[in-house]
């Protein structure tokens, strides 16, 4: 018996629960909620910053250049997106 299907949060095509990879739209990270990349709080499409600790959520792609939410991938070109820099030790 095949298991349940959940929706792409990119394409929102139904897609297995064990998906690493979209099979439609081929974007990595297809299940859950997004996480900011610097506190791992629930964050939502559409947010300019994290609403926990601040992170800018709209970034401009290495690759192309074009503004897009900060998630694991480039939503204009699908190139990866860098990790957040860490924060310089407080003294």
């Amino acid at each position: 018996m095949p298991g349940y299907k959940h929706p792409c949060r990119y394409c929102e095509k139904y897609i297995p629960a064990d998906s690493n990879l979209c099979p439609f739209c081929g974007r990595k990270g297809p299940l859950g909620e997004f996480r900011c990349r610097k506190c791992s709080s629930p964050i939502e499409m559409g947010w300019k910053v994290c609403s926990h600790c601040g992170l800018k959520l709209e970034i401009p792609c290495p690759s192309c250049g074009k503004l897009t939410f900060f998630a694991e991938i480039c939503l204009e070109c699908g190139a990866d997106l860098p990790a957040p820099a860490a924060e310089p030790p407080r003294k």
